[in-house]
């Protein structure tokens, strides 16, 4: 670039090219459909969406714990895209995007505004951008709540430096609306007021000029926010309680977290072979948690004896080690999977400790420029087309898991469960049968499997064979009001109406809400002649905002009131 520009120009320039490169690697997911991991919880079998922003839309984001999160503001993101785009997963795919570019920006100013050092902080602003570990969270609508809570990330550090300038309480009141925010887009921002004092550190030294007080201070700025995170925590612990889920002991998450902490760092700086689903082995070889520890404790000692000399070892590192520590599966939250997306904020404190700490291995700035700027073009491009192939993974289920197979061991029997859902979606019926049958040959006591084929032998109207595989579906999982509703659903079919009712009961006991279900019921009753049953039936679902049954009955004569 020549010399010749000015500042700013160079500054626009980079905006330019950050975003439109972005936008351009990520582009083609817009043209990728849902996928069958989450994304029908999140979305398209989410009834709650389906009136986009309203009063009782408001009240269910902000009141429910459904999908074993709490975080309001993602609910509400999404209703606003069903506003827009219904069903078509493309407009979803465009929102994720454009947060994550804007995210990309934001830390482009970010550490621009602390630093003044206008290149180093492009570069790290491009390898969070291009890095193929983001895929995961951009390409996967279900994800909504990282790319949202990143963009919020970036605002609260954006205007926490914007306050430092000028400590005013206006600017302050910003930097907690925006942590707020966060907060309610994804419980894993609670590590964020540590993020702002490893800043205090470098680069804005805040430190060097507080001689005295320095606890107080801190405990003065930070307590508002250290207090929301520890709230936020409260309520992710109990909104994560799921008994179904398998429980680790103590001694294994311990064991397991110096390991997290390295194959996250091996992913960020070797980036191949990424899946949506990796394996979590029940035995941690004693070496692999040695050696983990090791590292980490080198690394760590390192960081501390350059601190005076580099600071930004000590920030960038203790930056993706705090920013990681929600994930890392000491406080178990949800399944305990590892996921790429888990390094989608930590991962810069690398990026810092990279861009920062390389130059300091060359003497001469003039051989500096020339290497760091050619290696950094071409990790540049290389980390592009890595992400660009990476994307393309994700075009829809069948892809994305006929992959997860070629590349990891991880959950196998879940991807030929998952696969087989996606085959028969397409029509593609006994090829679907063998792939639950695989996932039930992997894993003989998985119900999901069995209620899957059951569902595919009742579309195929061979009722019997469907009421075997939910029989075994319940058996195994008696609490899966899903099964009870396909089983009712079958027994409706076969004109056992009885039996029917007795299963969309328990459907409906064990998941309040249960729109499909409280439906069937009431058609059963109008089946069977039961006119005044089906009415009233009808009535209490309309009252609860399930008005499709009586819509249906008054079309037809009956149930006018």
């Amino acid at each position: 670039m020549s010399n010749g520009l000015s500042l700013q120009t160079k500054k626009l320039i980079i905006y330019i090219l950050l975003a439109v490169i972005t936008f351009a690697v990520f582009s083609r997911l817009t043209q990728f459909d849902f996928v069958n991991i989450d994304d029908d919880i999140y979305v398209t079998g989410n009834v709650h969406l389906q009136d986009g922003i309203s009063r009782d839309g408001l009240r269910w984001a902000f009141t429910t714990t459904y999908a074993e999160f709490w975080h309001p503001l993602t609910w509400l993101s999404l209703m606003l895209d069903y506003q827009f785009f219904g069903v078509h997963a493309g407009g979803y795919h465009l929102t994720n995007l454009l947060l994550h570019v804007v995210s990309s920006l934001l830390l482009f100013w970010l550490f621009n505004r602390m630093t003044t050092s206008v290149w180093r902080s492009a570069f790290v602003a491009a390898i969070f951008a291009l890095h193929p570990l983001r895929v995961e969270s951009v390409a996967w609508v279900a994800e909504r709540k990282d790319v949202l809570s990143a963009f919020f990330w970036m605002m609260t550090l954006c205007f926490y430096v914007y306050y430092t300038e000028k400590t005013t309480i206006q600017r302050y009141l910003l930097v907690v609306l925006s942590f707020v925010g966060g907060l309610l887009s994804k419980p894993m921002v609670v590590t964020l007021p540590v993020i702002m004092m490893l800043l205090d550190v470098w680069p804005l030294r805040r430190f060097a000029s507080r001689k005295d007080n320095v606890i107080s201070w801190q405990l003065k700025e930070k307590l508002p926010f250290l207090v929301l995170s520890a709230v936020v925590s409260i309520v992710t612990l109990y909104a994560q309680y799921n008994p179904s889920f398998r429980h680790f002991s103590l001694s294994y998450r311990l064991a397991n977290a110096p390991v997290a902490v390295i194959q996250y760092l091996w992913k960020i700086l070797w980036p191949f072979d990424l899946a949506i689903l990796y394996d979590l082995s029940t035995h941690i070889p004693r070496w692999h948690v040695i050696s983990s520890v090791l590292i980490i404790f080198l690394i760590s000692v390192a960081v501390i004896v350059t601190i005076k000399r580099s600071p930004y070892f000590f920030v960038g590192w203790l930056w993706y080690i705090i920013a990681l520590l929600p994930v890392i599966g000491i406080t178990q939250i949800g399944t305990h999977s590892p996921h790429d997306l888990y390094t989608y904020m930590p991962s810069i404190g690398i990026a810092m400790m990279l861009v920062w700490g390389l130059p300091s291995f060359f003497q001469r700035v003039e051989k500096q420029k020339i290497i760091l700027y050619s290696l950094g073009t071409v990790l540049l491009i290389v980390m592009a087309l890595l992400t660009w192939r990476q994307c393309g993974y994700w075009q829809n289920s069948i892809t994305l898991l006929n992959h997860n197979l070629n590349v990891t061991n991880g959950h196998i029997a879940l991807v030929h469960n998952n696969i087989g859902v996606a085959l028969a979606e397409q029509g593609q019926i006994n090829e679907a049968i063998d792939h639950y049958n695989e996932a039930i040959r992997l894993k003989p006591n998985y119900a999901d499997a069995y209620n899957n084929k059951g569902s595919l032998y009742g579309d195929l109207r061979q009722y019997r064979t469907a009421i075997e595989n939910f029989n075994k579906a319940i058996a195994l999982k008696s609490d899966d009001a899903k099964a009870y509703y396909n089983r009712g659903t079958a027994y409706f079919y076969l004109g056992r109406y009885q039996q029917a009712i007795d299963d969309f009961n328990e459907a409906i006991r064990i998941t309040n809400d249960y729109a499909d279900a409280l439906h069937n019921r009431a058609v059963v009753y109008f089946k069977s002649g039961n006119m005044k049953m089906a009415c009233e039936e009808a009535r209490k679902n309309c009252e609860k905002g399930f008005c499709k049954t009586m819509e249906q009955l008054k079309s037809q004569g009956y149930c006018q009131w």
